[in-house]
């Protein structure tokens, strides 16, 4: 880990960015100022800043807001400088009690944050174009179908209203439904063409889709939260990620409660894993049979399931690292 001695806190907005830097003795070593959120501006603060300071010295830190913070991770990683983007609940927990609000102090609270933590600190990374494209395009494709679920509720009152009331609202709707899956269609094949002309995307899609239960859209997200398997390391952080990790709960001889995953997640990867182990329970003979076994047991089924989406992750991460796709050895026992 690096020795940093230029702590940079910026609070991200739509239009403005908000900085404040202080050095390893808490002291502000770059006053606060209000920039605009465009390339040109932040190019020009931070080519200033490396006039003044190392590079090598400096660390800025910010939540991770999404679209907000790209054209800031875009520059930093265009100069050379370390930067890390923080979940803003973990920086939000770790200011302690405080009065008031601004943008200017937030700023300087997620500075003292990076002084404090620089040691656990890690430092992020661009993701590859590929990968943000995948993620733009996988977003879009979640609001087609949200939309195509709306449009279907209409026809909910189907019978029970009379055809004269329903006839153009119907109409309309049969049109607008047959427009969203035309572009969900054309959604579909940018992202099949952006993976398969990107050979590393290509061979961990067409790996993870060995394992029975996992479809194309779990592949696709599974690409997109993992940065192509860059983001984690093993599958227990992965599966923490998704929040289908258990852990315990203890403290001393009074509190012995028992071990459950917890409620920070990506709800979404949760969901598609979920869908993907009751298919596996459903097709493959492996994972139905260890959930007969467990359940026979008298183990709780929520908890025999949460197992079987540990084990899908588990697989996943296998068949990634090794570069080879998924065997299943269990129609080889005797």
């Amino acid at each position: 880990m690096k020795k940093y001695s230029i702590f940079i806190g910026v609070d991200i907005s739509k239009l403005t960015l908000d900085i404040v830097g202080i050095n390893s003795k808490n002291s502000i070593v770059k006053n606060s100022l209000s920039i605009s959120n465009n390339i040109k501006e932040i190019k020009k603060y931070f080519n200033s800043l490396k006039s003044k300071f190392n590079k090598e010295e400096i660390i800025v830190c910010f939540e991770n807001t999404g679209l907000y913070g790209y054209y800031l991770s875009l520059i930093l990683s265009e100069l050379k400088i370390d930067f890390s983007m923080v979940p803003a609940l973990e920086i939000h927990l770790s200011k302690g009690m405080t009065r008031g609000k601004s943008d200017i102090k937030d700023a300087l609270m997620i500075a003292h944050y990076v002084l404090s933590n620089q040691f656990k600190l890690k430092v992020s990374t661009l993701n590859e174009f590929d990968i943000e494209k995948l993620k733009v395009l996988n977003n879009q494709r979640d609001k087609i179908v949200k939309a195509i679920s709306i449009f279907r509720h209409t026809y909910e009152s189907k019978g029970f209203l009379p055809k004269q009331l329903t006839k153009d609202t119907y109409r309309i709707n049969d049109s607008i439904i047959k427009n969203l899956k035309k572009n969900l269609g054309k959604i579909e094949n940018e992202i099949e063409t952006v993976i398969n002309l990107n050979i590393n995307l290509k061979t961990n899609f067409e790996l993870i889709k060995t394992i029975p239960g996992i479809g194309t859209q779990t592949s696709v997200y599974l690409l997109i939260v993992t940065k192509n398997f860059t983001a984690f390391s093993d599958a227990r952080k992965l599966a923490c990620y998704a929040g289908v990790a258990p852990f315990p709960f203890q403290s001393g001889t009074s509190i012995n409660g028992r071990t459950k995953v917890h409620h920070f997640a990506d709800k979404k990867l949760k969901s598609l894993i979920n869908m993907c182990a009751l298919n596996a329970k459903r097709w493959d003979a492996q994972i139905s049979t260890y959930y007969d076994k467990k359940v026979s047991e008298g183990k709780n089924k929520m908890l025999v399931m949460n197992n079987v989406r540990n084990k899908l992750l588990h697989r996943v991460f296998a068949v990634v690292k090794r570069q080879t796709p998924y065997v299943n050895t269990y129609k080889f026992v005797a």
